[in-house]
């Protein structure tokens, strides 16, 4: 008998969006269940419905073979279900086992037992193979680590079922690793686990069967075993899907950035980015390579004018572009597609005609005598909406309502439109669907081929290798390795430097720039 069922759930929002169209799930006792789906195919509303996030508008919910209203996600930890969010829920401030503990502090009289707390911890690390360091703080301790504490809050509370939304998104290799045997650990104590990934390889690894979601409902649920990562993406996506980037051998042009002892030190004085130096060259995509928060948000906002640099150079063409702000940055022809697209990205209300504009509206041909020329907007728009495969009515309709792959592609027709001569793409896929990452691949490559210098931040190391020409590992601000992206080049290997265990000589870094 399943563990978890839920059947022909339907959830309508105020709006009238379907987030939820009779969607069934059945969750046997001690597997791992994965979920996958394109952006907007229902996978976290299901979840947020099974912790009591959300109610569904209809639809019914059977735990351990009774029917179950879960109201509350207090309702459903008295349940057994316990959920890991992408984004953790901790305080920094608060030790390991403080965090584990938070709300059901074991007591002695009207004391808190802050020993006995520390215990309990790491019995429970021990039992389920969760390595943690009860008396840390979590402000100092590697995302990783940060990772298994919120699993072990989630188990201190009772969690039979446990709910990991894109467990891997901010992990190394290592930890990733670390993480799955984790989470054999616990099925063998007799828990069950929901993994919510976009990764396929990592399904393909870690799952016993998955089930795939499509335009909100399900499309159906397969063994494992007895499916591949090309038919997952097809019934995701509803059609064949090609995962392999038509990448030809190019040979590399002259510097065009140029980047010297540059550091950016925060409000309270701390370098997070600390004398870094490389180069980005004319038909090559280089890659960084890092864990999340070591530096690389920093770098990318300094060099495209949103944050001044303390000291150093950075230049393109020999022109320099710091400490002069986006407008200067953009004119001397750098565009950026920014990480948080909703907040750096778009003009969320603004239509998509003027999004693809809000760069240059006030240079021909868009704006004549300080008039502009909407005519030209809007064959702008429909231009790059046919070239760029945008899912719109028309270049009037607002950005605001499109999906966020869709938005995403705005972004990149965009930036590619403006014969830049240097690309900065900050996590260019995060949050968009297999289809949107496929064609973004693609578009990245062709642009290399054709003479652009491309800089690539992102947290999926995969992506990193499968697109980069060389990869330069970022850890803790500095530049610990620039390396060429040879078929020698392992994940493991570039995982020992971006967790700081290696770096190259002061000599090979500068050989390799």
């Amino acid at each position: 008998m399943p563990i978890l069922q839920a059947t022909n759930i339907v959830k309508v929002y105020p709006n009238g969006t379907r987030a939820n169209n009779n969607v069934s799930l059945s969750v046997d006792k001690g597997e791992i269940h994965a979920i996958v789906g394109e952006n907007g195919a229902g996978k976290s509303t299901l979840m947020k419905i099974l912790y009591g996030l959300e109610q569904p508008t209809s639809g019914e919910i059977v735990l351990r073979g009774q029917p179950t209203v879960i109201d509350h996600p207090h309702r459903a930890i008295d349940l057994g279900i316990g959920m890991v969010h992408q984004n953790f829920m901790l305080v920094d401030s608060f030790t390991v086992a403080e965090n584990i503990a938070l709300g059901r502090e074991p007591a002695r009289g009207v004391v808190v037992d802050r020993q006995q707390a520390i215990r309990d911890t790491k019995k429970l690390a021990e039992t389920y193979g969760l390595a943690v360091e009860p008396t840390a703080k979590i402000e100092v301790i590697p995302v990783g680590m940060r990772q298994r504490v919120e699993i072990l809050k989630a188990l201190y509370r009772g969690a039979e079922i446990l709910i990991l939304d894109e467990p891997t998104a901010v992990l190394t290799p290592k930890e990733t690793n670390d993480l799955f045997a984790a989470i054999r650990n616990l099925v063998r104590e007799g828990k069950t686990v929901i993994f919510i990934t976009h990764k396929l390889r990592e399904v393909m690894e870690i799952s016993d069967r998955v089930t795939v979601m499509r335009q909100a409902q399900t499309v159906g649920t397969v063994n494992t075993k007895e499916t591949s990562i090309p038919e997952l993406a097809r019934m995701m996506v509803g059609r064949e899907v090609f995962m392999v980037v038509d990448k030809p051998p190019v040979k590399r042009g002259k510097a065009v950035l140029e980047v010297r002892d540059l550091t950016y030190a925060n409000e309270a004085g701390r370098p997070v980015v600390n004398h870094i130096s490389f180069n980005v060259n004319q038909s090559e995509i280089l890659g960084i390579a890092g864990v999340e928060g070591n530096g690389q948000t920093e770098l990318v906002e300094v060099l495209t004018g949103l944050r001044n640099a303390t000291t150093g150079t950075a230049t393109v063409d020999s022109a320099s572009i710091l400490n002069q702000g986006p407008r200067r940055v953009r004119e001397a022809r750098v565009t950026h597609i920014p990480e948080d697209r909703l907040t750096n990205g778009i003009a969320r209300d603004a239509s998509i005609a003027d999004n693809l504009i809000i760069d240059r509206y006030y240079r021909a041909p868009f704006a004549l005598a300080g008039f502009l020329d909407l005519g030209e907007i809007q064959k702008n728009s429909a231009n790059l909406i046919k070239e760029f495969g945008i899912l719109a009515r028309n270049g009037d309709q607002p950005i605001g309502s499109l999906s966020g792959g869709n938005m995403q592609k705005v972004i990149v027709a965009r930036e590619f439109s403006s014969s830049p001569r240097l690309l900065i793409a900050a996590q260019p896929t995060r949050g968009v669907d297999i289809g949107a990452i496929e064609f973004i691949h693609q578009e990245l490559v062709n642009k290399r081929t054709e003479g652009l210098a491309i800089l690539l931040v992102s947290a999926d190391l995969q992506e990193v290798m499968k697109l980069a020409d060389r990869i330069m590992v970022m850890y803790n601000g500095e530049v610990v390795a620039i390396l060429p992206n040879t078929p020698d080049l392992t994940e493991e290997k570039l995982g020992l430097y971006m967790l700081g265990a290696v770096r190259q000589t002061p000599e090979e870094l500068e050989a390799a720039r």
